[in-house]
C-alpha cells in the first residue's frame, strides 16, 4: 500500500454549507481507499491505496466528490514521498518557524516555471517574497496574507489548477503521513 495526500481546492459548497470531514472519509472509502484520515476541517485527506499514479487518483476523487457533494472541486494528490520532499524544500524555513501563518505553498497540478513569477512580482507591494520549488509556488507574506494584493493575483486563470496550504498544514500532513 502507498500513502497519499489529497488536497481539496475548497470545502465550501455554498452559503452556509461546508464539507463534513466524516463524509469526505466515507467518500474515500467508497473508492476503495484504505485508512482515510483528515486534518481538522481543512479539506485535506490522507489515505492508502495500491495505485501509484497521482493523476489516476485525482480524476476519480473529483468525480466522487461531485457525485457525493453536488459540486465539482479541483483535488490535487501527492504521494507520501512527494509530500515529504515538498515539506523539506520550504525556501522560507526561518520565516515559517517564526510564524507559520506567514508562509504558504500553492501546490500545483502542473508545475510552474520561473516565468510565472514575472507576472506576480508587481503585486508584491508589502514585502512578499516568492519562490518556485519543484513547480510549486512558495510565498512569504510578512503581513496578513488576506490583506495582500498578491493573493488576489494568484488565480487559477493566471497560474493553473492549484491550492494553497500554510506551513502549519504542510507540517501537519507530513506528520500524518509518517504515522
Amino acid at each position: 500500500m502507498n500513502s497519499y495526500v489529497a488536497l481539496l481546492y475548497s470545502i465550501v459548497l455554498g452559503p452556509g454549507r461546508r464539507v463534513v470531514m466524516a463524509d469526505l472519509k466515507k467518500m474515500a472509502e467508497t473508492l476503495g481507499y484504505q485508512a482515510p484520515r483528515t486534518l481538522v476541517a481543512t479539506g485535506n485527506l490522507v489515505f492508502q491505496t495500491g495505485q501509484t499514479s497521482t493523476r489516476d487518483l485525482e480524476m476519480p476523487l473529483e468525480a466522487a466528490f461531485a457525485e457525493t457533494f453536488g459540486r465539482h472541486v479541483d483535488i490535487l494528490v501527492r504521494s507520501e514521498a512527494d509530500w515529504q520532499t515538498l515539506a523539506a524544500s520550504n525556501p522560507f524555513r526561518q520565516e515559517s518557524e517564526a510564524d507559520a501563518t506567514q508562509v504558504h505553498v500553492r501546490v500545483m497540478r502542473d508545475p510552474l516555471t520561473e516565468t510565472a513569477l514575472e507576472g506576480l512580482r508587481r503585486y508584491c507591494t508589502a514585502g512578499e517574497r516568492l519562490a518556485i520549488v519543484d513547480g510549486d509556488l512558495w510565498v512569504h507574506f510578512p503581513g496578513k496574507a488576506s490583506e495582500s494584493k498578491l493573493l488576489g493575483a494568484m488565480t487559477t486563470k493566471r497560474l493553473g489548477i492549484g491550492t494553497f496550504r500554510n506551513w502549519n498544514t504542510v507540517k501537519g500532513l507530513s506528520e500524518m503521513l509518517r504515522s
